[in-house]
């Protein structure tokens, strides 16, 4: 059987890990989205705001396989 998958890119967010920030982004995509399979961090960055650390950014691929018809 061949099985046949969709990617997307989403950014999560948070104030006090970079884990917390992955694991809301895969919660909020897991809401709309049945089947996610794997996720890829594809970039770790961070806001400032008044000269201090803010928030940390997670760019990530999230893949979810598509239902057989």
């Amino acid at each position: 059987m061949n099985h046949v998958a969709k990617i997307i890119e989403v950014v999560g967010t948070s104030s006090e890990s970079i884990e917390d920030a992955i694991q809301g982004a895969i919660t909020r995509a897991a809401k709309t989205l049945d089947n996610l399979q794997w996720f890829q961090v594809t970039e770790v960055r961070g806001a400032i705001s008044d000269q201090k650390f803010d928030r940390y950014q997670v760019m990530m691929k999230i893949g979810f396989g598509l239902d057989d018809d």
